[in-house]
């Protein structure tokens, strides 16, 4: 099991909005709260490499803003074409004190 670390406190992030973080200095990511659960996902698409930030959240799925590429949130998982390479997912645990988030992709 990876270290975790504090990556949002509780209710900072509203339902189907995100969080930029980066992880242990290397991983761009998006903190993503879905009703009352929490995903984190790289913030690069596989397609093209570029950034998921601005991209749609409906559904447990992320859009590339660029060319469409959906992915799940949940699992990784590339969902439709132009992307055919899941994303990495990264652990979180909703504690007392805040949502934490692990250092290392599941």
């Amino acid at each position: 099991m990876s270290d975790m670390f504090l990556a949002a406190e509780l209710n900072e992030i509203a339902n189907s909005e995100r969080k930029s973080i980066v992880i242990d200095d290397e991983y761009p990511a998006l903190l993503i709260r879905a009703g009352e659960s929490y995903y984190c996902v790289e913030d690069v698409c596989t397609h093209d490499g570029q950034p998921l930030t601005d991209g749609k959240i409906e559904n447990c799925q992320i859009e590339c803003p660029r060319h469409g590429a959906k992915f799940d949130i949940k699992t990784g998982a590339a969902l439709c074409m132009p992307a055919n390479e899941p994303i990495k997912v990264f652990a979180v645990e909703v504690r007392a004190d805040g949502v934490y988030v692990a250092t290392e992709p599941s």
